[in-house]
């Protein structure tokens, strides 16, 4: 019914039912880290005092490389774009698109970035409300590798009680955010697992070619034969492997093509834009700059940056997990915790958010033990300065935090020691 006029009875709400759950979502655990970041960042000359960024997983490391390569690329366009069909391009074909060149014997789907694709794929893979993509790295990141069958057994059954119904295994091969790789043969039993569970698999691989040891990473592609070859889906993107964070290009490869089909649907919205698709396809034609010039570049720098910060962190008592790809490190605060709690854990990156130094803790990763921490060591190209600034901040706060431990035992014991010592000590903190 409406009053006069025609106005509604009732104010209309200006959000759906689903946009009004969505707003008063609760901001990512991560959220207020990066706006500090975003509203002081550090830089060298500029603003040395800034928010020194060690949690969002960019490559820097090569921006010389390739912002020389591009901008040839840029000219050539700018050249010659009066004359070509590049403003035509899109998802879709209309020219010579980065499908031609990423991979000629494959039937690719192109979008915007690989946030896009797995969104879209979740779309047509899941219901909304009663099916799950579960990421199998996610819910039980550190133990997934030692006892991945029984884990995930125990995780499908877990939301099956709760009236949800697993659809999708995600797996990220190079790991996020442990930076190991799957073996071949624990690749094919998670493959082997969501087979028999009928699983859609989503295989993220966009750390593929930042693989900094001599370790054998294997490819779902590389592999002789699938389990389900109509549920294995592969996905990767220009913006780990080659710096390009900014340039949001992302492709999905399917064998299903009643998938194939429901996802093109979609991607029309989005498409990536026709310019950039060019300058990327003339990167990829290059095979003699990619194989001599910049991907042994990559490997070296990312290797020297990688050791940087596990040798320093080693220096005052943090071990790392040992990795062999992506651009982080997954590092052990265990002991500077008060307790072994989430609480803690958040407390102690609280104190290193004072102090200008942005990581990321385990718990956002739902990691299943509190005191673990993901550093990224390809923020800057200047890696020595960076690393000795990073270490100086962190060993501020743990030391900050053994003084206080010290002094809290020295009150506690029966040592013969002035109660006013141990305050001074807690003064220091």
């Amino acid at each position: 019914m409406s009053g006069g006029g025609g106005v509604p009875a009732r104010p209309v709400p200006a959000l759906s039912a689903r946009g009004a759950r969505i707003a008063a979502g609760v901001p990512g655990l991560l959220d207020g880290g990066f706006a500090l970041y975003v509203a002081d960042p550090f830089d060298r000359e500029r603003n040395p005092e800034g928010v020194v960024n060690l949690g969002t997983s960019e490559n820097r490391l090569c921006f010389d490389l390739i912002e020389e390569r591009v901008t040839l690329c840029m000219i050539v366009v700018v050249v010659w774009l009066p004359h070509s069909s590049v403003l035509n391009l899109n998802h879709r074909g209309g020219g010579v698109s980065v499908k031609e060149h990423l991979f000629c014997f494959f039937q690719i789907t192109v979008m915007n970035g690989c946030c896009a694709v797995f969104a879209t794929l979740s779309t047509v893979l899941c219901d909304p409300g009663g099916d799950f993509p579960w990421k199998g790295t996610v819910c039980s990141c550190c133990i997934l590798q030692l006892q991945f069958g029984v884990t995930a057994v125990s995780h499908c059954w877990f939301f099956f009680f709760q009236g949800i119904r697993v659809r999708v295994l995600v797996l990220i091969n190079p790991n996020n955010p442990l930076g190991d790789i799957y073996p071949a043969q624990l690749l094919k039993e998670c493959l082997e697992f969501a087979h028999r569970h009928e699983l859609h698999v989503i295989m993220d691989e966009i750390y593929m070619l930042s693989v900094y040891d001599d370790t054998t990473f294997t490819s779902v592609l590389s592999l002789d034969s699938l389990p389900d070859l109509e549920r294995t889906h592969f996905m990767w993107g220009f913006s780990k492997d080659f710096g390009m964070s900014g340039i949001r290009v992302g492709v999905l490869y399917t064998r299903n093509h009643e998938i194939q089909k429901a996802v093109n649907q979609l991607a029309v919205f989005h498409s990536c834009p026709g310019p950039v698709q060019h300058i990327l396809t003339q990167v990829l034609k290059d095979r003699d700059w990619l194989d001599n010039v910049f991907f042994p570049t990559n490997k070296k720098r990312l290797k020297e940056a990688q050791n940087l910060l596990v040798d320093g962190l080693a220096d005052i008592g943090i071990p790392v997990l040992k990795s062999s790809g992506g651009l982080f490190v997954w590092a052990d605060f265990r002991k500077f915790l008060k307790s072994q709690t989430f609480e803690a854990e958040l407390e102690l990156w609280q104190k290193l958010l004072d102090k200008k130094l942005l990581i990321s803790p385990g718990k956002a990763f739902y990691c299943h033990e509190p005191g673990w921490f993901r550093l990224v060591f390809s923020d800057s190209v200047d890696k020595i300065y960076l690393c000795k600034l990073v270490l100086l901040l962190i060993h501020h706060v743990v030391a900050c935090k053994l003084w206080k431990t010290l002094a809290l035992q020295i009150m506690c014991s029966n040592l013969p020691i002035p109660s006013q010592l141990a305050r001074a000590l807690l003064a220091l903190v």
